[in-house]
């Protein structure tokens, strides 16, 4: 009688043990699926950034190329600039 109550308890335990494994295991799936998501949505955030910087530069060069003044604000603060090679 005892060797079945230590069975049935032994048994027990290794369900026990057995579903926070697999709780344990779902989550740090769960957790590397988000991070990976994470880490692919920063990375399209920064190449955009990136993207629009480059793009805001060309923007001013190619202006500034046809001997206009191009105006460049930030913050409270606005400055003209003018290609050198349209001052000679």
């Amino acid at each position: 009688m005892t060797e079945e109550k230590s069975y049935k308890k032994l048994k027990i335990i290794t369900i026990i043990l057995s579903v926070f494994l697999l709780i344990s295991i779902s989550y740090i799936i769960l957790d590397k699926y988000f991070q990976v998501q994470q880490r692919e949505q920063f990375i399209a955030y920064q190449q955009g950034y990136n993207e629009g910087y480059a793009q805001a530069i060309i923007q001013i060069v190619q202006q500034a190329s046809t001997c206009q003044q191009v105006p460049l604000i930030v913050g409270n603060s606005t400055m003209n600039i003018i290609a050198v090679n349209c001052l000679k």
